[in-house]
């Protein structure tokens, strides 16, 4: 590891459990702060999720501001649940209506810059399990503390199937190894690719997202370029349960990681590229009457991108719900 590396580790590495809430509330001072929830389809988890934040953060102490759920295309009643626990659901396709509709978590955050008024944002995904209110403070810690941080990871031990440090498998097999190889000051992130994180806005406000399961380390590499090193900070948050994906999902996960990747040296002169990438992936599945038993599976990979919220005219006069 870089000595610069183990430096910032010793410096922006901190716990849920030093950031108590009445010192958050004395050091918010004047700053507002927007909680936001990306969900597609979790409406066995986003009620309590909202809940809690609602019950601990809002009502019991005027800590977040602003609560928003972006529904991103739910089939089941994630929007409904959401707004009976408390939350102010927007529609992913109806912030800034007349751009032209993309798909994939990245999209929902990106439009709930539009959707949200906080000077610091922070993102939960919607599908935890075992939810504790400790994950927003945490994070929101060192953005009260230091001005000068900019953006803050939340890191986490993940199990799978009860196995300690057995979630993760995309961060471990791509991720992690990628970071290592091309953004080496990057390689003290515990968990690069957590969901759980917050920002100041005029920092988000100045780097595009990738529409896809690449936005969160292309956020990373982004700021990292955008502010430095130390305008960075993570925190542990302690354990983190959720539903786990298929060894098929993950495949097309890591094949939008490597896309983001791509893009990202290129677009930094860390490389020269001599062909397009393909944005095909192929997946094999056992089928009776596939070729040879198997059949084969192909489905698009490509990331899309939207551009800095600042750069997007009447952002705020364009966004509904």
């Amino acid at each position: 590891m870089l000595p610069e590396v183990e430096a910032w580790l010793r410096k922006r590495t901190s716990s849920s459990k030093d950031w108590p809430l009445p010192w958050l509330l004395e050091a918010k001072g004047g700053a507002t702060v927007s909680v936001v929830l990306p969900a597609r389809d979790e409406a066995e988890t986003v009620g309590d999720i909202v809940t809690a934040i609602r019950r601990d953060l809002m009502d019991a102490a005027p800590l977040v501001d602003e609560l928003v759920v972006v529904d991103s295309r739910s089939v089941d009643d994630t929007a409904a649940r959401a707004a009976r626990a408390g939350a102010r659901v927007v529609a992913q396709d109806e912030v800034l209506p007349d751009l032209k509709p993309l798909d994939g978590k990245g999209e929902a955050l990106w439009k709930s810059l539009a959707a949200t008024s906080g000077d610091l944002l922070v993102f939960v995904d919607a599908d935890l399990r075992e939810f504790r209110t400790s994950f927003v403070t945490g994070l929101l810690g060192p953005l009260l503390a230091d001005p000068g941080v900019v953006y803050v990871k939340g890191c986490y031990d993940r199990p799978l199937r009860d196995v300690q440090g057995g979630g993760g498998r995309v961060t471990e097999l791509v991720a992690r190894p990628l970071l290592n190889l091309h953004w080496p000051m990057l390689a003290g992130f515990v968990q690069p690719l957590a969901g759980e994180y917050a920002g100041r806005r005029s920092a988000l406000e100045r780097v595009p997202f990738v529409t896809g399961y690449g936005v969160e380390l292309a956020l990373l590499i982004d700021l990292l370029e955008l502010a430095g090193l130390d305008a960075l900070a993570q925190v542990d948050l302690g354990r983190r349960v959720h539903s786990h994906q298929s060894t098929e999902a993950l495949g097309g996960m890591a094949a939008q990681i490597l896309q983001t990747c791509w893009s990202r040296l290129e677009r930094q002169n860390k490389m020269i590229p001599l062909h397009e990438p393909s944005p095909r992936l192929v997946q094999f599945r056992r089928e009776p009457g596939g070729a040879g038993g198997h059949r084969a599976a192909v489905r698009d990979t490509a990331v899309a991108e939207r551009p800095p919220m600042a750069t997007v005219p009447d952002r705020r006069s364009r966004a509904t719900g």
